[in-house]
């Protein structure tokens, strides 16, 4: 129970201070600093719940673990739930401070951009995510170190991916602020969000048991 608690601490604290930034402070500090927002929470949040629950905070990096064999599927549920929790908390508590409400960082298709590359740029971008965690968490790994390659994938997947899509690279970032979003695309287009992360989380465990095997 204390790793499902520590996975819905710490998606919480990824929402609210990523999105937050997206919401309270965007137009300030642009793409670059909502994606460092997003990789040092994540960095910061790696070092303070990692040794409870492995920080996973993202569905898709849960199912990536599951699949490269680094944790067991009966944990997968729990471990889910905590985080989709945790993200909607995240977003809620969001709502108090945020005057002109989140929709605007609800994970919807930027620009011209369409499905195909919508979902392209989501799974390809997950899958860096989750093959940086996986290899990072490697018992060969050097040891007291993930979470900055970790915290830094983030931050650079999300540079690329917020034109496209706002960056979601995680379902729980998603469902959260398209709870509170309205209606519209947000919700509309939340079922690209949860499927192609789960999807690059996938790719990115069987490509990394390819050129490396189980630990």
């Amino acid at each position: 129970m204390n790793r499902y608690l520590a996975e819905f601490v710490g998606t919480f604290v990824l929402i609210f201070c990523g999105v937050g930034a997206a919401v309270l402070a965007g137009d300030k500090i642009g793409i670059l600093g909502i994606s460092l927002a997003f990789g040092l929470t994540l960095m910061a949040m790696a070092y303070a719940i990692g040794p409870i629950s492995g920080c996973h905070i993202n569905p898709a990096v849960t199912i990536g673990m599951a699949v490269a064999g680094r944790i067991g599927w009966s944990e997968v549920p729990g471990y889910v739930v905590a985080q989709v929790v945790g993200g909607i908390a995240g977003a809620a508590a969001l709502l108090p401070i945020a005057s002109g409400g989140i929709a605007g960082a609800a994970n919807t298709l930027q620009g011209s951009y369409g499905m195909t590359a919508g979902f392209m740029a989501e799974a390809l971008l997950t899958m860096v995510l989750v093959l940086t965690v996986i290899g990072a968490t490697a018992k060969s790994a050097p040891g007291g170190f993930a979470g900055i390659p970790i915290g830094l994938a983030l931050a650079v997947t999300n540079l690329v991916g917020i034109p496209v899509t706002n960056a979601s690279i995680n379902p729980a970032r998603s469902i959260g602020p398209a709870l509170f979003a309205g209606g519209g695309d947000a919700t509309s287009q939340l079922w690209l969000f949860i499927v192609a992360p789960i999807v690059g989380g996938i790719v990115a465990a069987i490509v990394y048991n390819v050129i490396k095997g189980k630990d």
